[in-house]
Protein backbone atom coordinates (compact mmCIF):
# COMPACT_ATOMS: atom_id res chain seq x y z
CA UNK A 1 0.00 0.00 0.00
CA UNK A 2 2.95 2.30 0.63
CA UNK A 3 3.84 2.00 -3.08
CA UNK A 4 0.29 2.91 -4.18
CA UNK A 5 0.93 6.69 -4.51
CA UNK A 6 3.92 5.99 -6.73
CA UNK A 7 1.89 3.60 -8.91
CA UNK A 8 -0.92 6.13 -9.14
CA UNK A 9 1.52 8.86 -10.15
CA UNK A 10 3.07 6.69 -12.84
CA UNK A 11 -0.36 5.78 -14.25
CA UNK A 12 -1.35 9.45 -14.27
CA UNK A 13 1.80 10.48 -16.15
CA UNK A 14 1.30 7.65 -18.65
CA UNK A 15 -2.30 8.70 -19.32
CA UNK A 16 -1.23 12.33 -19.68
CA UNK A 17 1.55 11.35 -22.10
CA UNK A 18 -0.87 9.35 -24.23
CA UNK A 19 -3.38 12.21 -24.20
CA UNK A 20 -0.70 14.60 -25.43
CA UNK A 21 0.36 12.37 -28.29
CA UNK A 22 -0.58 14.08 -31.51
CA UNK A 23 -1.18 12.72 -34.97
CA UNK A 24 1.62 13.48 -37.47
CA UNK A 25 0.78 16.35 -39.82
CA UNK A 26 0.29 15.59 -43.52
CA UNK A 27 1.08 18.53 -45.83
CA UNK A 28 1.97 19.02 -49.51
CA UNK A 29 5.44 19.91 -50.70
CA UNK A 30 5.58 23.53 -51.85
CA UNK A 31 8.06 25.25 -54.14
CA UNK A 32 10.10 26.34 -51.12
CA UNK A 33 10.61 22.86 -49.67
CA UNK A 34 10.36 20.50 -52.65
CA UNK A 35 14.11 21.07 -53.07
CA UNK A 36 14.47 18.44 -50.34
CA UNK A 37 13.36 15.75 -52.79
CA UNK A 38 15.98 16.77 -55.36
CA UNK A 39 18.75 16.81 -52.76
CA UNK A 40 17.83 13.45 -51.26
CA UNK A 41 20.03 10.52 -52.27
CA UNK A 42 16.88 8.55 -53.10
CA UNK A 43 15.37 9.14 -56.53
CA UNK A 44 11.85 10.48 -55.96
CA UNK A 45 8.90 10.89 -58.33
CA UNK A 46 8.89 14.69 -58.62
CA UNK A 47 7.16 15.21 -61.98
CA UNK A 48 3.52 14.95 -60.93
CA UNK A 49 2.34 17.03 -58.00
CA UNK A 50 0.65 17.57 -55.49
CA UNK A 51 3.06 15.45 -53.40
CA UNK A 52 1.84 14.84 -49.85
CA UNK A 53 4.21 13.87 -47.06
CA UNK A 54 4.42 13.60 -43.30
CA UNK A 55 5.86 16.93 -42.20
CA UNK A 56 8.60 16.15 -39.71
CA UNK A 57 10.02 19.68 -39.64
CA UNK A 58 10.39 21.55 -36.39
CA UNK A 59 7.29 23.59 -37.25
CA UNK A 60 5.08 20.62 -36.36
CA UNK A 61 7.24 18.40 -34.15
CA UNK A 62 8.72 20.79 -31.58
CA UNK A 63 6.27 22.46 -29.21
CA UNK A 64 6.63 26.17 -28.52
CA UNK A 65 8.09 26.41 -25.02
CA UNK A 66 8.25 30.21 -25.02
CA UNK A 67 5.80 32.33 -23.07
CA UNK A 68 5.04 34.68 -25.91
CA UNK A 69 1.63 36.29 -26.23
CA UNK A 70 -1.15 34.77 -28.29
CA UNK A 71 -0.78 37.55 -30.87
CA UNK A 72 2.97 36.97 -31.24
CA UNK A 73 2.55 33.21 -31.65
CA UNK A 74 -0.18 33.56 -34.29
CA UNK A 75 1.70 36.19 -36.25
CA UNK A 76 5.10 34.51 -36.30
CA UNK A 77 4.85 30.81 -35.40
CA UNK A 78 1.41 29.24 -35.54
CA UNK A 79 -1.65 28.85 -37.72
CA UNK A 80 -4.54 31.09 -36.77
CA UNK A 81 -6.43 28.06 -35.44
CA UNK A 82 -4.76 24.73 -34.73
CA UNK A 83 -6.58 21.59 -33.65
CA UNK A 84 -4.05 18.83 -32.93
CA UNK A 85 -5.63 15.61 -31.72
CA UNK A 86 -4.60 11.94 -31.65
CA UNK A 87 -7.02 11.18 -34.50
CA UNK A 88 -7.01 14.32 -36.64
CA UNK A 89 -5.35 17.64 -37.40
CA UNK A 90 -7.18 20.75 -38.60
CA UNK A 91 -5.59 24.10 -39.40
CA UNK A 92 -7.34 27.35 -40.35
CA UNK A 93 -5.66 30.51 -41.64
CA UNK A 94 -6.61 33.96 -42.86
CA UNK A 95 -4.78 34.64 -46.13
CA UNK A 96 -4.20 38.32 -46.92
CA UNK A 97 -2.61 39.64 -50.08
CA UNK A 98 -2.48 43.42 -49.76
CA UNK A 99 -0.28 45.21 -52.28
CA UNK A 100 0.22 48.75 -53.49
CA UNK A 101 2.49 49.84 -56.30
CA UNK A 102 3.11 52.06 -59.27
CA UNK A 103 3.56 51.63 -63.01
CA UNK A 104 5.55 53.99 -65.22
CA UNK A 105 2.42 54.18 -67.37
CA UNK A 106 1.10 56.76 -64.87
CA UNK A 107 -0.97 54.21 -63.05
CA UNK A 108 -1.31 53.33 -59.37
CA UNK A 109 -1.51 49.59 -58.80
CA UNK A 110 -3.12 47.84 -55.86
CA UNK A 111 -4.54 44.51 -54.80
CA UNK A 112 -6.90 43.74 -51.96
CA UNK A 113 -7.25 39.98 -51.42
CA UNK A 114 -8.93 38.41 -48.42
CA UNK A 115 -8.59 34.68 -48.35
CA UNK A 116 -9.14 31.83 -45.97
CA UNK A 117 -8.04 28.22 -45.94
CA UNK A 118 -8.77 25.11 -43.94
CA UNK A 119 -6.73 21.92 -44.29
CA UNK A 120 -5.85 18.87 -42.30
CA UNK A 121 -5.68 15.12 -42.10
CA UNK A 122 -7.82 12.44 -40.49
CA UNK A 123 -5.54 9.60 -39.54
CA UNK A 124 -2.64 9.09 -41.91
CA UNK A 125 -4.75 8.14 -44.93
CA UNK A 126 -7.15 11.06 -45.44
CA UNK A 127 -6.09 14.62 -46.33
CA UNK A 128 -8.29 17.59 -47.23
CA UNK A 129 -7.89 21.27 -48.01
CA UNK A 130 -10.10 24.12 -49.17
CA UNK A 131 -9.44 27.80 -49.82
CA UNK A 132 -11.40 30.85 -50.87
CA UNK A 133 -10.21 34.21 -52.23
CA UNK A 134 -12.15 37.44 -52.68
CA UNK A 135 -10.21 40.04 -54.69
CA UNK A 136 -10.32 43.57 -56.02
CA UNK A 137 -7.41 45.17 -57.78
CA UNK A 138 -5.92 47.47 -60.39
CA UNK A 139 -3.30 45.79 -62.59
CA UNK A 140 -0.53 46.95 -64.96
CA UNK A 141 -1.38 48.06 -68.48
CA UNK A 142 -0.11 44.87 -70.12
CA UNK A 143 -2.36 42.76 -67.90
CA UNK A 144 -5.28 45.04 -68.75
CA UNK A 145 -4.65 44.16 -72.38
CA UNK A 146 -4.65 40.46 -71.54
CA UNK A 147 -7.89 40.74 -69.56
CA UNK A 148 -9.54 42.65 -72.41
CA UNK A 149 -8.69 39.84 -74.84
CA UNK A 150 -9.34 36.85 -72.58
CA UNK A 151 -11.84 38.18 -70.02
CA UNK A 152 -10.01 36.45 -67.18
CA UNK A 153 -7.37 37.30 -64.60
CA UNK A 154 -4.44 34.91 -65.21
CA UNK A 155 -5.07 31.79 -63.17
CA UNK A 156 -7.90 33.35 -61.16
CA UNK A 157 -11.00 33.26 -63.32
CA UNK A 158 -13.47 35.67 -64.82
CA UNK A 159 -13.67 39.33 -63.89
CA UNK A 160 -16.30 41.94 -63.39
CA UNK A 161 -15.65 45.66 -63.23
CA UNK A 162 -16.25 47.56 -60.01
CA UNK A 163 -17.19 51.12 -60.97
CA UNK A 164 -17.47 52.11 -57.32
CA UNK A 165 -13.73 51.78 -56.75
CA UNK A 166 -12.45 53.18 -60.01
CA UNK A 167 -12.73 50.55 -62.75
CA UNK A 168 -10.94 47.97 -60.65
CA UNK A 169 -11.32 44.29 -61.35
CA UNK A 170 -13.47 42.30 -58.99
CA UNK A 171 -13.04 38.52 -58.94
CA UNK A 172 -13.19 35.53 -56.62
CA UNK A 173 -12.47 31.82 -56.73
CA UNK A 174 -12.24 28.70 -54.63
CA UNK A 175 -10.06 25.57 -54.58
CA UNK A 176 -10.64 22.26 -52.82
CA UNK A 177 -9.00 18.85 -52.61
CA UNK A 178 -9.70 15.51 -50.92
CA UNK A 179 -7.04 12.81 -50.93
CA UNK A 180 -7.46 9.25 -49.68
CA UNK A 181 -4.58 6.78 -49.45
CA UNK A 182 -5.89 3.32 -48.51
CA UNK A 183 -2.40 1.83 -48.79
CA UNK A 184 1.13 2.88 -49.66
CA UNK A 185 0.50 1.71 -53.22
CA UNK A 186 -2.68 3.63 -54.05
CA UNK A 187 -4.03 7.18 -53.80
CA UNK A 188 -7.39 8.65 -54.82
CA UNK A 189 -7.76 12.42 -55.25
CA UNK A 190 -10.90 14.42 -55.92
CA UNK A 191 -10.29 18.09 -56.50
CA UNK A 192 -11.39 21.43 -57.84
CA UNK A 193 -8.32 23.46 -58.68
CA UNK A 194 -5.33 23.21 -60.98
CA UNK A 195 -2.68 20.55 -60.77
CA UNK A 196 0.85 21.75 -60.19
CA UNK A 197 2.90 21.75 -63.37
CA UNK A 198 3.79 18.29 -64.65
CA UNK A 199 7.54 17.98 -64.91
CA UNK A 200 10.56 19.43 -63.17
CA UNK A 201 10.68 22.80 -64.90
CA UNK A 202 9.35 26.24 -64.13
CA UNK A 203 7.18 25.90 -67.22
CA UNK A 204 5.52 22.73 -68.41
CA UNK A 205 4.94 21.77 -72.03
CA UNK A 206 2.62 18.97 -70.88
CA UNK A 207 0.27 20.22 -68.15
CA UNK A 208 0.78 23.51 -66.33
CA UNK A 209 -0.67 25.27 -63.27
CA UNK A 210 -1.01 28.66 -64.94
CA UNK A 211 -4.76 28.38 -65.51
CA UNK A 212 -8.02 28.54 -63.62
CA UNK A 213 -9.51 25.83 -61.42
CA UNK A 214 -11.28 22.80 -62.86
CA UNK A 215 -12.87 19.64 -61.40
CA UNK A 216 -10.83 16.46 -61.67
CA UNK A 217 -10.47 12.90 -60.39
CA UNK A 218 -7.01 11.42 -60.09
CA UNK A 219 -5.88 7.89 -59.27
CA UNK A 220 -2.20 7.22 -58.57
CA UNK A 221 -0.62 3.80 -58.15
CA UNK A 222 2.97 3.39 -56.95
CA UNK A 223 4.74 0.07 -57.15
CA UNK A 224 8.47 -0.08 -56.62
CA UNK A 225 10.18 2.16 -59.15
CA UNK A 226 6.97 2.85 -61.08
CA UNK A 227 4.27 5.45 -60.56
CA UNK A 228 1.18 5.43 -62.76
CA UNK A 229 -1.48 8.15 -62.71
CA UNK A 230 -4.79 8.47 -64.51
CA UNK A 231 -6.72 11.74 -64.37
CA UNK A 232 -10.10 12.78 -65.75
CA UNK A 233 -11.05 16.46 -65.83
CA UNK A 234 -13.74 18.80 -67.12
CA UNK A 235 -12.72 22.06 -68.80
CA UNK A 236 -14.58 25.10 -70.15
CA UNK A 237 -14.50 26.77 -73.55
CA UNK A 238 -15.25 30.50 -73.33
CA UNK A 239 -14.26 31.36 -76.89
CA UNK A 240 -17.72 31.66 -78.47
CA UNK A 241 -19.89 32.82 -75.57
CA UNK A 242 -20.30 36.11 -73.79
CA UNK A 243 -20.89 36.27 -70.04
CA UNK A 244 -24.61 36.95 -70.56
CA UNK A 245 -24.95 34.03 -72.95
CA UNK A 246 -23.21 31.72 -70.51
CA UNK A 247 -25.46 32.92 -67.69
CA UNK A 248 -28.63 32.39 -69.70
CA UNK A 249 -27.46 29.00 -71.01
CA UNK A 250 -26.37 27.82 -67.54
CA UNK A 251 -22.65 27.93 -68.13
CA UNK A 252 -19.98 27.96 -70.78
CA UNK A 253 -19.46 25.16 -73.24
CA UNK A 254 -17.86 22.14 -71.58
CA UNK A 255 -15.12 19.83 -72.77
CA UNK A 256 -13.39 16.87 -71.21
CA UNK A 257 -9.86 15.61 -70.81
CA UNK A 258 -8.18 12.36 -69.86
CA UNK A 259 -4.48 12.11 -68.96
CA UNK A 260 -2.19 9.18 -68.25
CA UNK A 261 1.27 9.55 -66.71
CA UNK A 262 3.78 6.73 -66.25
CA UNK A 263 6.91 7.61 -64.26
CA UNK A 264 9.81 5.17 -63.94
CA UNK A 265 12.81 5.64 -61.68
CA UNK A 266 15.10 3.67 -63.98
CA UNK A 267 18.19 4.18 -61.81
CA UNK A 268 19.17 6.16 -58.75
CA UNK A 269 19.84 9.12 -61.07
CA UNK A 270 17.52 8.67 -64.07
CA UNK A 271 13.74 9.05 -64.23
CA UNK A 272 11.82 8.51 -67.47
CA UNK A 273 8.17 9.46 -67.80
CA UNK A 274 5.68 9.10 -70.64
CA UNK A 275 2.21 10.58 -70.97
CA UNK A 276 -0.81 10.81 -73.19
CA UNK A 277 -3.77 13.17 -73.22
CA UNK A 278 -7.04 13.43 -75.11
CA UNK A 279 -9.37 16.44 -75.17
CA UNK A 280 -12.90 15.95 -76.50
CA UNK A 281 -15.94 18.26 -76.80
CA UNK A 282 -19.09 17.94 -74.75
CA UNK A 283 -21.16 18.08 -77.94
CA UNK A 284 -20.55 16.55 -81.36
CA UNK A 285 -20.35 18.46 -84.66
CA UNK A 286 -24.12 18.20 -85.07
CA UNK A 287 -24.68 19.86 -81.70
CA UNK A 288 -25.86 16.69 -79.97
CA UNK A 289 -24.95 16.16 -76.34
CA UNK A 290 -21.99 13.80 -76.03
CA UNK A 291 -20.96 14.29 -72.42
CA UNK A 292 -18.38 12.13 -70.75
CA UNK A 293 -17.14 9.41 -73.08
CA UNK A 294 -17.07 6.26 -70.95
CA UNK A 295 -14.63 4.57 -73.30
CA UNK A 296 -12.00 6.94 -71.89
CA UNK A 297 -12.20 5.18 -68.54
CA UNK A 298 -9.73 2.69 -70.00
CA UNK A 299 -6.56 3.27 -67.95
CA UNK A 300 -4.12 1.84 -70.51
CA UNK A 301 -1.66 4.51 -71.62
CA UNK A 302 -1.29 5.26 -75.36
CA UNK A 303 -4.32 3.12 -76.25
CA UNK A 304 -6.70 5.94 -77.18
CA UNK A 305 -4.16 8.22 -78.95
CA UNK A 306 -3.00 5.25 -81.03
CA UNK A 307 -6.58 4.42 -81.91
CA UNK A 308 -7.25 7.99 -83.05
CA UNK A 309 -3.94 8.57 -84.84
CA UNK A 310 -5.68 8.24 -88.20
CA UNK A 311 -7.86 11.27 -87.38
CA UNK A 312 -10.94 11.84 -85.22
CA UNK A 313 -13.09 14.48 -83.56
CA UNK A 314 -10.81 14.42 -80.52
CA UNK A 315 -7.46 16.05 -79.88
CA UNK A 316 -4.81 13.52 -78.79
CA UNK A 317 -1.22 14.11 -77.67
CA UNK A 318 1.65 12.00 -76.43
CA UNK A 319 5.02 12.86 -74.94
CA UNK A 320 7.73 12.16 -72.42
CA UNK A 321 9.47 13.69 -69.42
CA UNK A 322 13.08 13.00 -68.38
CA UNK A 323 15.06 13.85 -65.25
CA UNK A 324 18.71 13.00 -64.61
CA UNK A 325 20.79 13.85 -61.54
CA UNK A 326 24.17 14.84 -62.99
CA UNK A 327 25.65 15.56 -59.57
CA UNK A 328 24.23 15.45 -56.03
CA UNK A 329 23.15 19.10 -56.33
CA UNK A 330 22.63 19.41 -60.08
CA UNK A 331 19.66 17.93 -61.95
CA UNK A 332 18.92 18.16 -65.67
CA UNK A 333 15.44 17.69 -67.09
CA UNK A 334 13.55 17.79 -70.35
CA UNK A 335 10.20 17.24 -72.06
CA UNK A 336 8.90 16.37 -75.52
CA UNK A 337 5.29 16.67 -76.72
CA UNK A 338 3.93 15.40 -80.02
CA UNK A 339 0.56 16.88 -80.92
CA UNK A 340 0.48 15.16 -84.27
CA UNK A 341 3.08 12.89 -85.82
CA UNK A 342 3.65 11.32 -89.23
CA UNK A 343 7.11 9.87 -89.67
CA UNK A 344 7.27 10.59 -93.39
CA UNK A 345 6.26 14.22 -92.97
CA UNK A 346 8.39 14.74 -89.86
CA UNK A 347 11.60 13.86 -91.69
CA UNK A 348 10.42 15.07 -95.10
CA UNK A 349 11.92 18.53 -94.61
CA UNK A 350 9.01 20.33 -96.28
CA UNK A 351 7.66 22.00 -93.14
CA UNK A 352 4.33 20.20 -92.98
CA UNK A 353 1.88 22.12 -90.79
CA UNK A 354 1.00 18.99 -88.80
CA UNK A 355 4.55 18.64 -87.46
CA UNK A 356 3.30 19.99 -84.14
CA UNK A 357 5.66 19.48 -81.25
CA UNK A 358 7.04 21.18 -78.16
CA UNK A 359 10.21 20.55 -76.22
CA UNK A 360 11.93 21.67 -73.04
CA UNK A 361 15.48 21.44 -71.72
CA UNK A 362 16.62 22.74 -68.35
CA UNK A 363 18.57 22.31 -65.13
CA UNK A 364 18.17 22.91 -61.41
CA UNK A 365 21.24 23.64 -59.27
CA UNK A 366 21.21 23.80 -55.47
CA UNK A 367 23.58 25.41 -52.96
CA UNK A 368 25.45 27.17 -55.75
CA UNK A 369 29.09 28.07 -54.97
CA UNK A 370 28.60 26.12 -51.72
CA UNK A 371 26.27 28.84 -50.45
CA UNK A 372 23.42 27.16 -48.57
CA UNK A 373 20.01 27.58 -50.22
CA UNK A 374 21.38 29.59 -53.14
CA UNK A 375 19.61 27.92 -56.06
CA UNK A 376 19.70 28.48 -59.81
CA UNK A 377 17.40 27.23 -62.54
CA UNK A 378 17.78 27.62 -66.30
CA UNK A 379 15.35 26.56 -68.99
CA UNK A 380 14.75 26.57 -72.75
CA UNK A 381 11.23 26.05 -74.14
CA UNK A 382 10.33 25.66 -77.83
CA UNK A 383 6.96 25.08 -79.50
CA UNK A 384 6.15 24.69 -83.20
CA UNK A 385 3.30 26.64 -84.84
CA UNK A 386 -0.23 25.25 -84.32
CA UNK A 387 0.78 22.95 -81.45
CA UNK A 388 -2.07 22.56 -78.90
CA UNK A 389 -4.57 24.17 -81.30
CA UNK A 390 -7.59 22.47 -82.88
CA UNK A 391 -10.19 23.21 -85.47
CA UNK A 392 -12.43 24.73 -82.77
CA UNK A 393 -12.25 25.93 -79.18
CA UNK A 394 -13.93 22.82 -77.82
CA UNK A 395 -10.98 20.67 -78.80
CA UNK A 396 -7.96 22.87 -78.21
CA UNK A 397 -5.58 22.23 -75.31
CA UNK A 398 -6.94 25.05 -73.18
CA UNK A 399 -9.29 25.86 -70.33
CA UNK A 400 -11.06 29.07 -69.39
CA UNK A 401 -9.31 31.10 -72.09
CA UNK A 402 -5.81 30.07 -70.99
CA UNK A 403 -3.54 27.31 -72.32
CA UNK A 404 -3.20 24.10 -70.34
CA UNK A 405 0.52 24.00 -71.11
CA UNK A 406 2.82 26.97 -71.78
CA UNK A 407 1.24 30.46 -71.31
CA UNK A 408 2.65 31.72 -74.63
CA UNK A 409 0.66 29.17 -76.59
CA UNK A 410 2.79 27.98 -79.53
CA UNK A 411 5.17 29.24 -82.25
CA UNK A 412 7.73 30.55 -79.74
CA UNK A 413 11.21 30.10 -78.33
CA UNK A 414 11.79 31.05 -74.69
CA UNK A 415 14.87 31.07 -72.47
CA UNK A 416 14.64 31.88 -68.77
CA UNK A 417 16.73 31.87 -65.63
CA UNK A 418 15.70 32.01 -61.97
CA UNK A 419 17.96 32.52 -58.96
CA UNK A 420 16.75 32.36 -55.36
CA UNK A 421 18.38 32.55 -51.95
CA UNK A 422 16.93 31.92 -48.50
CA UNK A 423 18.72 33.18 -45.38
CA UNK A 424 16.84 32.48 -42.16
CA UNK A 425 13.55 34.28 -42.80
CA UNK A 426 14.81 36.40 -45.68
CA UNK A 427 14.01 35.34 -49.22
CA UNK A 428 15.46 36.84 -52.42
CA UNK A 429 14.50 35.89 -55.96
CA UNK A 430 15.50 37.15 -59.39
CA UNK A 431 14.09 36.10 -62.74
CA UNK A 432 14.83 37.01 -66.35
CA UNK A 433 13.25 35.59 -69.49
CA UNK A 434 13.68 36.30 -73.18
CA UNK A 435 11.40 34.97 -75.89
CA UNK A 436 10.56 35.33 -79.56
CA UNK A 437 7.21 34.45 -81.08
CA UNK A 438 5.28 35.00 -84.28
CA UNK A 439 1.99 36.87 -83.88
CA UNK A 440 -0.86 37.09 -86.36
CA UNK A 441 -1.10 40.01 -88.76
CA UNK A 442 -4.90 39.92 -88.67
CA UNK A 443 -7.77 38.01 -87.08
CA UNK A 444 -8.57 35.96 -90.17
CA UNK A 445 -5.34 33.97 -90.68
CA UNK A 446 -3.52 32.05 -87.96
CA UNK A 447 0.27 31.92 -87.90
CA UNK A 448 0.14 29.30 -85.17
CA UNK A 449 0.84 31.23 -81.95
CA UNK A 450 -2.74 31.77 -80.78
CA UNK A 451 -4.02 28.30 -79.89
CA UNK A 452 -7.57 29.67 -79.60
CA UNK A 453 -7.68 30.22 -83.37
CA UNK A 454 -8.66 27.33 -85.59
CA UNK A 455 -5.81 25.64 -87.43
CA UNK A 456 -8.19 25.41 -90.38
CA UNK A 457 -7.31 29.08 -91.03
CA UNK A 458 -3.59 28.35 -91.27
CA UNK A 459 -1.22 29.96 -93.74
CA UNK A 460 -0.77 26.74 -95.72
CA UNK A 461 -0.04 23.03 -95.52
CA UNK A 462 3.71 23.20 -96.13
CA UNK A 463 6.64 25.55 -95.62
CA UNK A 464 5.52 26.25 -92.06
CA UNK A 465 8.45 27.84 -90.22
CA UNK A 466 9.27 28.60 -86.62
CA UNK A 467 8.38 32.17 -85.56
CA UNK A 468 6.44 32.80 -88.76
CA UNK A 469 4.17 35.84 -88.70
CA UNK A 470 4.85 39.14 -86.95
CA UNK A 471 8.17 38.33 -85.27
CA UNK A 472 8.11 39.74 -81.75
CA UNK A 473 10.84 40.04 -79.11
CA UNK A 474 9.80 39.67 -75.49
CA UNK A 475 11.74 40.37 -72.30
CA UNK A 476 10.66 40.12 -68.69
CA UNK A 477 12.66 40.63 -65.52
CA UNK A 478 11.68 40.66 -61.87
CA UNK A 479 13.48 41.04 -58.56
CA UNK A 480 11.83 40.22 -55.23
CA UNK A 481 12.90 40.52 -51.61
CA UNK A 482 10.73 39.22 -48.79
CA UNK A 483 10.83 38.72 -45.06
CA UNK A 484 8.80 35.71 -43.95
CA UNK A 485 6.80 36.52 -40.84
CA UNK A 486 5.13 33.13 -40.51
CA UNK A 487 6.48 30.16 -42.49
CA UNK A 488 3.43 27.98 -41.82
CA UNK A 489 1.31 29.85 -44.35
CA UNK A 490 4.06 31.94 -45.93
CA UNK A 491 2.96 35.26 -44.46
CA UNK A 492 5.55 37.77 -45.58
CA UNK A 493 6.41 41.38 -46.24
CA UNK A 494 7.44 41.60 -49.87
CA UNK A 495 8.84 44.23 -52.22
CA UNK A 496 9.15 43.62 -55.94
CA UNK A 497 10.22 45.44 -59.08
CA UNK A 498 9.43 44.07 -62.56
CA UNK A 499 9.99 45.19 -66.12
CA UNK A 500 8.38 43.97 -69.32
CA UNK A 501 9.02 44.75 -73.00
CA UNK A 502 7.28 43.49 -76.13
CA UNK A 503 8.70 44.77 -79.41
CA UNK A 504 8.10 44.16 -83.11
CA UNK A 505 7.96 46.14 -86.36
CA UNK A 506 4.50 47.54 -85.54
CA UNK A 507 4.78 48.57 -81.89
CA UNK A 508 6.93 48.65 -78.76
CA UNK A 509 5.33 48.18 -75.35
CA UNK A 510 7.41 48.85 -72.25
CA UNK A 511 6.30 48.87 -68.64
CA UNK A 512 8.15 49.13 -65.34
CA UNK A 513 6.34 48.25 -62.11
CA UNK A 514 7.06 48.42 -58.40
CA UNK A 515 4.98 46.96 -55.59
CA UNK A 516 5.08 46.41 -51.84
CA UNK A 517 2.72 44.50 -49.63
CA UNK A 518 1.73 41.96 -47.02
CA UNK A 519 1.30 38.62 -48.76
CA UNK A 520 0.59 35.00 -47.84
CA UNK A 521 -0.10 31.46 -49.17
CA UNK A 522 2.03 29.17 -51.33
CA UNK A 523 -0.09 29.62 -54.48
CA UNK A 524 1.79 30.27 -57.70
CA UNK A 525 0.50 33.11 -59.89
CA UNK A 526 2.07 33.81 -63.28
CA UNK A 527 2.22 37.29 -64.82
CA UNK A 528 5.52 36.82 -66.67
CA UNK A 529 4.35 36.57 -70.26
Amino acid sequence: MKQFPWITAMLFLTIQSQAQQKLPVITPYHSQNIRELYLDSTNHHTALKTILHEDTSAMYTQPDSSRRSWFHRKLFKEHLFEFREPDFNVFIDFLPDFQVGRSNQDKTLWLNTRGATVFGNIGDKFYFESSFYENQGVFPVYLDSFVTRRRVIPGQGQIKYNDVIGKAYDFSYVNALISYKPSKYLNFTLGYGNNSSYGDGYRSMILSDIGFSYPYIKITATLGQFQYTSMWAQFMDMSNQSFNQAYEDLGYNKKWGVFHFLDWNATKKLTIGVFDAVIWPDTDTAGHKRGFDWTYLNPVIFLRPAEYSAGSSDNAMIGMNIKYKLFPKLTAYGQLVLDEFKLKEFFGGEGWWGNKWSTQLGFRSFDLFRVKKLDLQGELNVSRPYTYSFRNGQGNYAHYNQPLAHPMGANFVEALGIASWSVKRWYLRGQFSYAQYGLDYNKYVSNGQDIFKSYVNRTGDYNIKMLQGLKTDFMYGQGTIAYVLNPKYNLRLEASVAGRQEKNSQYTHKELMFSFGLRSTFRQLYYDY
